[in-house]
């Protein structure tokens, strides 16, 4: 048997070790940086202080019986929101707060000017296609608060 045989010295597994360390470090570091770069921030202020309402809150948007169906029309890039009461009818609204965003970052948040159009919420709002998610918060005739989060899903156009 004839030829060489390349032998493993120290400085070699240093290098090899050094090489393997600073790739995992290095992606590591860019994954921590994309998480906090992205984070939009804090949701309450006081957690312990708002679950102290949580289950008052609660009960109260129950007791509505409201429904929300929201439509997104991207050819006419326009934004619905139909509320109805637990008979099917046009709940009794006095105000209308939505927020428009990405799950995941701030810089594309939205809070459109809903304006009510036969029993219904409609603002124009311009949405690329992905997954958005709508905070709406709605003040009953009562002044009981009604809030939901919802995904909505909006298609690459065919």
């Amino acid at each position: 048997m004839t030829g060489s045989t390349a032998t493993i010295t120290g400085k070699k597994v240093l290098a090899i070790a050094v090489v393997c360390f600073g790739i995992i470090f290095a992606v590591n570091f860019w994954l921590a940086y994309s998480a906090v770069s992205t984070f939009p921030g804090l949701e309450v202020e006081n957690s312990y202080v708002a679950s102290q309402n949580w289950d008052k809150e609660r009960a109260a948007q129950v007791a509505l019986g409201w429904t929300l169906k929201p439509e997104y029309d991207a050819d006419r890039e326009q934004l619905r929101l139909t509320f109805t009461d637990r008979d099917g009818l046009p709940a009794r609204i006095s105000d209308v707060a939505v927020l428009v965003g990405r799950p995941t970052e701030a810089k594309d948040d939205q809070t459109p000017k809903m304006q009510r159009d036969e029993g219904t919420f409609v603002a124009p709002v311009k949405l690329a296609p992905g997954k958005w998610m709508l905070h709406v918060e709605a003040r009953a005739a009562d002044g009981t608060m009604f809030r939901q989060r919802i995904d909505l899903f909006v298609k690459v156009p065919a």
